[in-house]
């Protein structure tokens, strides 16, 4: 899945990704970075990563490095 980032905040660990298929919101839990090589994200950052359902909520993990030509 490829997606975009809204929002992230550094301090709480916690952000927003739109998914480019649906453009729907896909969240990043605190940890969601970890084993990643993603320190930080800034808004608009192209990503890559792999969806995970918990409590109806779809959430971001395993993130990489996007590419704008797909």
């Amino acid at each position: 899945m490829q997606g975009v980032v809204k929002v992230y905040d550094p301090a709480t660990g916690i952000g927003v990704l739109v998914r480019d298929d649906d453009r729907s919101e896909v969240y990043l839990r605190r940890g969601s970075l970890e084993g990643s090589m993603f320190r930080f994200l800034r808004q608009g950052q192209r990503v890559i990563f792999d969806l995970t359902e918990d409590d109806g909520r779809a959430y971001a993990s395993n993130l990489r490095f996007g590419s704008d030509g797909y």
